[in-house]
């Protein structure tokens, strides 16, 4: 997939009406292996620990044929992790209710219906409900195919109607637990969540900084793709950070710690402008900086100088500081080292769990993270006017969304998959529906490399199910050891490429089968491989059929949207420097608006050069539009930065 757009010298409207692009599916790049996700061990080990008490208390009852409806509760405590703790006491809950809901309606339908046709069409109905909804509450990783696994499996499992109650008890109470495994590290890192997203922003502009570095003037590729993930991340940061409450002095201080790092991570966009004319000059940004860090003492925000009186009073403080030992103390102190450096050096102080680092900041971005304007006291807030809640995500599911015909293609794929599976006399219809709804994702190459990601992935289980089959036959704890063993790697392994993943997925799924019925093992093998070749096959015939033409008209959504808050920063720049104390609370929401329009339009354009039969995209206008955008957005964050904005 293309990833950022250049002028290419012909403008899109040069294109004869009516033509089309059909791209070539990728192979390589769908099978690459990358850098594990920082965090995979949290959902891991919380699933692991989830699914190990109520399995292992099952066992002791000697009703592990219950273990699906337990399952199905304990494996919540998959999503939410990067979330900070207050946001995901909030969240866990809903996924728990949206979980027992589906199995409600699953089991439900499974103790009433006698078609199985009909219970493949119901299965497929509530899988396009679970993509969209994850799609449009944003809920991330593992996203749908865990609800769809559990629910689409128990629309098959035989039923009498009085189960339902006692079997969605069990599914409430694990969620319950799950709930409480992942809110236990809240204990040892409260603030752990929005630490780790700080440190990716730090990350993600030290890379920024870097590739400028390397790129030497113009605006290579390289420069355009570390800008933009550098401005997604220091996004995602911010909205993390809102959501984490201060109600005391204290929490207060530590999410002021986290917002000044944050502006110090933003402030790599600064050089943006530079970099889409000229090459950005790393000497220029040291000098600014120093310049900054001058202006800091006299305006200090309130945090800060309590810190630093403790600090004195304990005989810490002297005249002549030593020498700075790590890169954060550097970066406020001599600056012997590089921005770059001082911002990884940063994000390795946060991971490390240790106090969050001092960043010296200018006066003007001191005295707003302090709220020193009387109008607006308090930690920075997002700017009003935007949707969000459950309006938000009713905005995102309304007619004309590009999230309804994905939701079309999952019931259309589902439904047929199904039906095809029925046909060829295989025992789990349920298999090929979960393989079709697993492989839709934003656009048709995406959905490609996932169906091709899928079947590798499953055909190595299927051979390592094999291998295992000897420990399989050892009797029930060694089968719930061996459950929990391919959990924990299916979250070591997925965050490097779903395949990967999938390796250690179809063996737990067949054990999962396996608790419930004893099902002779080649069967299961050959039931599982023909219902993933189907799953796949029909799944993407139906992603090529039914096309989303919605994806190209949300790119001229997307243009018309930074062309408005392009049109709003251009203003704020051209009146000057201002001393009006709204000024700086102005600029800061021309920022925020400006550079979520940005994002919007990158991920538009990702998503419609991705369908396989588009109409040709106006790249040109794209490329045009987002290095405006982005040497305005560079001039806001340098307008903030500005020590004359105190003056």
């Amino acid at each position: 997939m293309r990833k950022h757009a250049k002028p290419s010298g012909k403008s899109a409207s040069d294109a004869p009406a009516g033509t089309v692009r059909v791209r070539a599916l990728p192979v390589r790049s769908a099978v690459r292996l990358r850098r594990p996700v920082d965090i995979w061990h949290k959902p891991a080990l919380s699933a692991v620990v989830a699914l190990a008490i109520p399995d292992l208390t099952l066992w002791a009852l000697g009703r592990l044929d219950l273990i699906l409806y337990t399952s199905a509760g304990a494996m919540c405590a998959l999503y939410a992790h990067g979330l900070p703790y207050a946001a995901r006491a909030r969240t866990l809950p809903w996924v728990v209710l949206g979980m027992v809901a589906s199995l409600g309606v699953a089991l439900t339908a499974a103790s009433l219906v006698t078609s199985t046709a009909l219970l493949v069409v119901c299965a497929s109905l509530v899988a396009a409900a679970h993509k969209v909804a994850c799609e449009a509450t944003r809920i991330g990783p593992p996203g749908n195919i865990i609800l769809t696994f559990v629910a689409s499996t128990a629309f098959f499992v035989p039923q009498r109607l009085g189960q339902v109650p006692l079997h969605l008890a069990l599914a409430l109470g694990t969620g319950v637990l799950a709930w409480l495994v992942c809110m236990a590290p809240a204990l040892i890192r409260p603030q752990g969540p929005e630490r780790t997203v700080v440190a990716r922003a730090l990350e993600a502009a030290a890379g920024l900084l870097r590739t400028e570095a390397g790129a030497g003037g113009g605006e290579p590729a390289g420069v355009a793709h570390a800008r933009h993930a550098t401005a997604s991340a220091v996004n995602a940061a911010w909205h993390t950070l809102f959501l984490v409450p201060v109600p005391t002095p204290a929490r207060a201080a530590a999410r002021a710690g986290l917002e000044r790092l944050l502006v110090r991570a933003e402030s790599a966009l600064g050089s943006a402008g530079d970099a889409v004319g000229t090459a950005a000059g790393s000497g220029g940004r040291e000098a600014h900086l120093a310049d900054a860090d001058a202006d800091i003492e006299a305006r200090t925000p309130i945090e800060t100088r309590a810190a630093a009186e403790t600090r004195a009073t304990a005989g810490t403080v002297t005249e002549a500081r030593p020498q700075p030992r790590t890169a954060a103390e550097a970066c406020t102190g001599t600056g012997a080292t590089t921005e770059a450096d001082c911002l990884t050096g940063w994000a390795r102080e946060l991971r490390s769990g240790r106090p969050v680092p001092e960043a010296g900041l200018s006066a003007a971005r001191a005295e707003e993270l302090a709220g020193a304007a009387a109008e607006a006291p308090g930690p920075r807030r997002p700017a009003p006017g935007q949707p969000y809640g459950v309006r938000a995500v009713l905005a995102r599911m309304a007619p004309g969304s590009p999230l309804l015909p994905i939701g079309a293609r999952v019931v259309a794929g589902c439904v047929l998959a199904g039906w095809v599976s029925m046909a060829v006399g295989v025992g789990h219809p349920y298999w090929a529906v979960v393989t079709a709804a697993s492989i839709y994702q934003a656009n048709t190459t995406l959905s490609w490399q996932r169906a091709l990601q899928r079947v590798l992935g499953n055909l190595l289980g299927l051979l390592l199910y094999t291998a295992l089959l000897p420990l399989v036959h050892m009797g029930p704890l060694a089968m719930i050891g061996l459950a929990l063993a391919c959990q924990l790697g299916t979250e070591a392994g997925i965050t490097r490429n779903y395949w990967l993943g999938s390796v250690c997925v179809t063996p737990m799924a067949l054990l999962l089968t396996q608790f419930g019925s004893q099902v002779p093992a080649t069967t299961l093998i050959a039931d599982r491989w023909i219902d993933t070749v189907v799953g796949a096959a029909v799944g993407l015939v139906c992603c090529v059929l039914v096309t989303n033409r919605r994806a190209a008209d949300r790119i001229e959504v997307a243009l018309g949207r930074v062309a408005a808050a392009e049109t709003i920063a251009a203003r704020l720049l051209a009146a000057g420097p201002a001393t009006d104390v709204d000024d700086p609370r102005e600029i800061r929401r021309a920022r925020d608006r400006l550079a979520g329009c940005l994002i919007e339009l990158r991920e538009a354009a990702d998503v419609a050069a991705g369908e396989w039969w588009q109409p040709v995209l106006p790249e040109e206008r794209i490329a045009h539009a987002e290095q405006r955008g982005h040497r305005a957005l560079a001039g806001l964050v340098r307008r903030l930065s500005a020590p004359t904005l105190a003056a």
